[in-house]
C-alpha cells in the first residue's frame, strides 16, 4: 500500500505567521495569551500550549491588564483594540491580510450604506471568530447568512453588498449570490438586479485554489484521510470536495482515529488536510499506517 501526502495541504500563510509569531514570543520566555484557539486543530493549541502559549476568551479578557495578547489570523472586531488600549494590554496583531483587506472593505462601505440605505450580507458561519470581527466593522448591523432560509433576514427592496468570509466556498457564495439576485429579480424587475446588487467574492485565493487541487488529489487515490480539526470551516469545506469526488474520504482529526478497515484491499492511500492542519499531523497520520497490518509505502 502506498500512502501520499498532499504536498499543497497545510497551514496556510496567514495560520503560518500567527504560529511564528506566537512561537517568537513564547521562545523568548515571554508570557504570551491568545485570544481564542490559535488556530482550528486541537492537536496543534496542545502543542503551544505545553510551550506556555496560554488561551483565553473575550470575558476573560476584560480581566487581563499590563500583559501580551495575541490576535489570531482570524482577526477581531474593533472593541478587542478599544478594551486592549484601556487594560494596557499590548496585542501582538497577527490577523491574517487578507482578513483585514476584507475588514477594511466591510467598514468602507457602511459609509454608502448610510447614504444610500444598502444593506451588508455576509456569507459566513454565524459565531465563527473571522466573520465576528467583520460584524464588529459594521457596529453589529451586518446580516450573516449560511443557507437559503437565512436569506429571509434581507430586505429586498434596499440595495444590498454581499461579502464572504474568507474561507467559504466559492461554489457556496455563487449559489448564495445567484438565489439574492433572483429574489430581487422578483421584487423589482431583472433591470434593478445590477443596481441593487453588489457582490464582492472575498474568498482568500489561497483556499479556493485548493479546491481543483483536492478534486485532483483526491481522484488519484482508492481512499483519502482527511485530516483536520473539527472546528475548522475550510476543513469542512475542503473534505466535501474530496468527498464530492471520491467517496472513500474519511475525516480524522488524529492518528488514532483510523480505522483499519477502510484499508482492506487498498493499494493507495492520500492523505490532506485543511489550512489550520499542521503538516507534522498529516506525517504523524502517514506514520500511523505503517503500524498497520499492511506492509506500507510512504510517497511524496
Amino acid at each position: 500500500m502506498k500512502v501520499t501526502i498532499d504536498p499543497d495541504s497545510g497551514f496556510c500563510f496567514g495560520v503560518v505567521y500567527a504560529i511564528q509569531m506566537a512561537e517568537s514570543e513564547l521562545d523568548a520566555g515571554h508570557e504570551l495569551y491568545c485570544l481564542g484557539d490559535i488556530v482550528h486543530n486541537n492537536m496543534e493549541v496542545d502543542r503551544l500550549k505545553a510551550k506556555g502559549l496560554k488561551i483565553i476568551n473575550h470575558d476573560e479578557l476584560a480581566d487581563i491588564r499590563d500583559s501580551k495578547v495575541l490576535i489570531r489570523a482570524h482577526g477581531e472586531p474593533p472593541e478587542t483594540y478599544k478594551l486592549a488600549i484601556k487594560n494596557n494590554i499590548e496585542l501582538i496583531d497577527a490577523s491574517c491580510p487578507v482578513v483585514l483587506k476584507l475588514q477594511n472593505r466591510v467598514r468602507s462601505s457602511m459609509t454608502e450604506i448610510e447614504t444610500e440605505n444598502r444593506q451588508v450580507v455576509i456569507y459566513g458561519e454565524k459565531g465563527h471568530a473571522e466573520v465576528n470581527g467583520l460584524v464588529g466593522q459594521t457596529n453589529g448591523e451586518a446580516i450573516i447568512i449560511n443557507k437559503e432560509s437565512d436569506l429571509d433576514q434581507i430586505d429586498y427592496k434596499r440595495p444590498i453588498y454581499l461579502f464572504s468570509q474568507t474561507t467559504k466556498s466559492t461554489d457556496g457564495f455563487q449559489e448564495m449570490r445567484n438565489l439574492i439576485a433572483a429574489r430581487l429579480n422578483e421584487v423589482n424587475g431583472e433591470e434593478a438586479v445590477s443596481e441593487m446588487l453588489n457582490a464582492n467574492d472575498t474568498i482568500c485565493r489561497q483556499v479556493s485554489n485548493r479546491e481543483p487541487q483536492l478534486t485532483k488529489f483526491a481522484g488519484e487515490h482508492e481512499i483519502v484521510v482527511f485530516v483536520s480539526g473539527t472546528k475548522s470551516s475550510n476543513g469542512k469545506v475542503l473534505y466535501e470536495v474530496c468527498k464530492s469526488v471520491n467517496p472513500k474520504t474519511f475525516f480524522i482529526s488524529s492518528p488514532q482515529e483510523i480505522d483499519p478497515e477502510w484499508l482492506s484491499n487498498v493499494a493507495t492511500v492520500g492523505i490532506c488536510g485543511a489550512t489550520s492542519t499542521p503538516m507534522w499531523l498529516m506525517e504523524e497520520v502517514a506514520e500511523k499506517l505503517k503500524t498497520l497490518p499492511s506492509e506500507v509505502t510512504i510517497g511524496g
